[in-house]
């Protein structure tokens, strides 16, 4: 009998070379695949600088781990097309007032995309990668997109944009694992457990953060302007609109009689407004540039569960349809800062019904209907 083959994405962490081992482990012809999308590679000898220093590439752990495994590795650059893709897409986010997330758009439009046509050219079934999340056949012969088995890790967030017509090719060995389960199985390729560190919330953004990023790659965003209250009274001054995010206590530089966070960034006049606390407070969002990964009447008023930030819970809501391309999500209990730009991704269970992007998170006396 044919062995089944699989084009596995090996990042150089600890996630996909456990995915690694056990791809090997069930029989498949595996070939490990690295996309560079960021940092250049270094000529330094790797004695001289460790593994964990190359960011979201760790080329030569993933070289070390296939080597290892006996497995052949390929090394792909894809840093012109994450450029433009993702990085240039991230800034214009921050341009525009919102906050976009990389990740998603990065599995959307370049990890999963080059590694499925890949397999399509070399002829292989399969693509996998070290995401805790499921694909599952239902009864009736269509392939649905689960949460992984463990809650804490699961990724499914990350991944709701991927197309439907994928799910029957790809896979996730760590779906139905927990991660000390893959730390105890990573323990047998014999490398110290520093050597391997959790992958960074921006895999791009290295040293200090987005802001920093954003400074340093693109310095037209530090365009002064007012912080006001909510009354339109000005009561400082900040230093762009893309230094700050619904929801920011920290960083504002504002000396008040009590605590203020921003609440809104308003773009057309490069303004932000801040307020106390509960001010952030929202009951509904208004939803685009939508996805589905399951069938979803708009006549159904069940109530689903929902995630508008990957490390907050998925919080109980229903949806209304507003249009072909927008749906507004009403959530049961307030919920604190919804950032446009960010995802909303929409559970029944452990299923992945869809999501969408954020578009804006109207006040609370206010309608996801009111024109923008």
């Amino acid at each position: 009998m044919k062995r089944r083959s699989v084009i596995l994405g090996m990042s150089g962490g600890v996630d996909s070379s456990v995915a690694a081992i056990l791809l090997v482990e069930q029989g498949y012809d595996v070939y490990g695949v690295t996309l560079q999308v960021w940092e250049e590679e270094t000529s330094q000898p790797e004695t001289t600088r460790r593994w964990q220093e190359r960011g979201c590439c760790k080329v030569g752990l993933a070289r070390h781990v296939a080597n290892t495994l006996g497995i052949p590795h390929y090394v792909l650059d894809a840093r012109m097309a994450f450029r433009q893709v993702v990085i240039d897409d991230f800034i214009q986010g921050y341009r525009r007032g919102t906050t976009p997330n990389p990740c998603i758009r990065c599995n959307e439009r370049i990890k999963f995309g080059i590694l499925y046509t890949l397999a399509q050219e070399w002829g292989v079934e399969f693509i996998a990668t070290g995401h805790y999340a499921r694909i599952v056949r239902t009864d009736e012969g269509t392939h649905q997109l689960l949460r992984g088995v463990d809650r804490k890790k699961d990724q499914s967030y990350f991944l709701y944009r991927l197309s439907a017509d994928w799910f029957p090719r790809i896979l996730f060995p760590l779906g139905a694992l927990q991660k000390k389960e893959v730390w105890q199985r990573a323990a047998s390729l014999g490398i110290p457990l520093e050597e391997w560190r959790e992958s960074q919330e921006i895999c791009f953004v290295s040293q200090g953060d987005y802001r920093q990023f954003l400074a340093t790659q693109a310095p037209e965003t530090q365009q002064p302007g007012p912080f006001v209250d909510q009354s339109g009274r000005q009561v400082g001054t900040h230093q762009g609109i893309a230094f700050y995010t619904p929801g920011q206590r920290r960083g504002l530089g504002l000396a008040a009689g009590t605590r203020l966070y921003v609440q809104e960034i308003l773009p057309e006049t490069n303004t932000v407004i801040v307020a106390e606390a509960q001010a952030l407070n929202r009951l509904s969002c208004l939803v685009s540039d939508l996805v589905w990964a399951a069938p979803w009447s708009e006549d159904s008023h069940e109530i689903i569960q929902v995630k508008y930030r990957h490390a907050g819970p998925a919080v109980p809501a229903t949806l209304t349809k507003e249009s072909p391309e927008q749906v507004c999500v009403s959530f049961l209990e307030p919920q604190r800062a919804l950032c446009p730009g960010q995802s909303a991704v929409f559970y029944q269970n452990d299923r992945v019904l869809g999501g969408g992007i954020i578009q804006r998170a109207p006040r609370q006396a206010e309608s996801c209907s009111r024109p923008v």
